[in-house]
């Protein structure tokens, strides 16, 4: 008999969300995305530890030492290393302190694409990630005109989707666990299945992409559990961690496809379009939206902090 996870790939792209190369190796992804934080545990384990080695003596050597290219150079060789496993593409974040800054966003992707270049990697195996804020929006429609595939991730709201798809992005990623979280601080109540508004939220984002025709991806990414996983079967990607992909390999069984562009054309929402005004109002009055995108630049923020105070203390 099938298992769930062997059951979903049918219907949707597996991702896997992790740093760790052994449980890519497991559980056979097509693509993975890593972001600050789980650079930050990886380094942290001996296993890792000699990628940050390698990054901090080629900076050395480049004679040009600063703690931003060692972390520039761990982040490139950290997804060379993925793109040796997975057959599809790596997400490199960029520093998540320039979230407000177009300029320096299409900047540090400019270095980091060439970085893969020089390594022989094309720039269609890597997407760099960047918050879905205005100015992250904007550096992401200008890098995608560069050829520069972008993923824009800490995306709460149909606003900012709406946003990138208008942007031509060529994926995003809304975080379910986190809406999830924010209502269930919120409200005190358990939400399961259709009821999850983290679910509701990407079903709703890609039913307004299929009907009006948007090429731009839609990866459901930051899940609590894996029937928040289930009930988005159908959805472009999704990026999951390993210990849900455990639990979805061990669990027997066939799941049901639950979104699909047939269905979503004939959804009954409205087209929307968001100049800058437009785009800041709407976000402002989504509380969830504006509180999750805030906390998550500043937790991202935190942990460059920590993996630069690991460097300066270890180098």
């Amino acid at each position: 008999m099938s298992n769930n996870l062997n059951s979903l790939k049918k219907y949707t792209t597996i991702v896997a969300d992790t740093g760790d190369f052994e449980a890519m190796r497991e559980y056979l992804p097509q693509d993975a995305t890593t972001n600050p934080s789980l650079i930050l545990s990886a380094v942290t384990k001996p296993k890792y530890r000699p990628l940050l080695d390698q990054a901090v003596s080629e900076v050395r050597a480049s004679g040009a030492v600063t703690t931003e290219a060692i972390i520039d150079r761990t982040l490139v060789l950290f997804g060379l290393e993925i793109l040796k496993i997975v057959p599809g593409r790596v997400s490199t974040e960029v520093d998540a302190r320039l979230s407000f800054d177009t300029q320096g966003t299409i900047d540090k992707a400019r270095e980091l694409i060439s970085a893969y270049e020089n390594e022989g990697v094309s720039r269609d195996r890597v997407l760099i990630k960047i918050a879905s804020t205005w100015e992250g929006i904007k550096a992401a429609e200008e890098l995608e005109k560069e050829g520069i595939h972008c993923n824009l991730t800490l995306l709460f709201s149909l606003a900012q989707a709406v946003a990138c798809a208008e942007a031509k992005v060529q994926l995003i990623s809304p975080f379910v666990g986190r809406i999830y979280d924010w209502y269930k601080a919120k409200t005190g109540q358990e939400y399961t299945g259709a009821a999850d508004p983290g679910v509701h939220s990407v079903q709703e984002i890609y039913n307004y992409y299929k009907k009006f025709g948007y090429k731009t991806e839609v990866m459901g990414a930051s899940f609590r559990n894996t029937s928040q996983i289930t009930e988005l079967a159908g959805c472009d990607l999704l990026t999951i961690s390993p210990d849900l992909l455990e639990d979805l390999q061990n669990t027997t069984g066939e799941i049901e496809e639950k979104i699909n562009q047939s269905t979503a054309k004939q959804s009954a929402i409205a087209r929307m379009s968001y100049d800058e005004k437009a785009f800041r109002f709407a976000l402002n009055e989504d509380a969830m939206a504006s509180e999750k995108t805030a906390e998550g630049i500043r937790k991202f923020s935190a942990d460059i902090v920590k993996l630069e105070k690991l460097i300066e203390e270890a180098f």
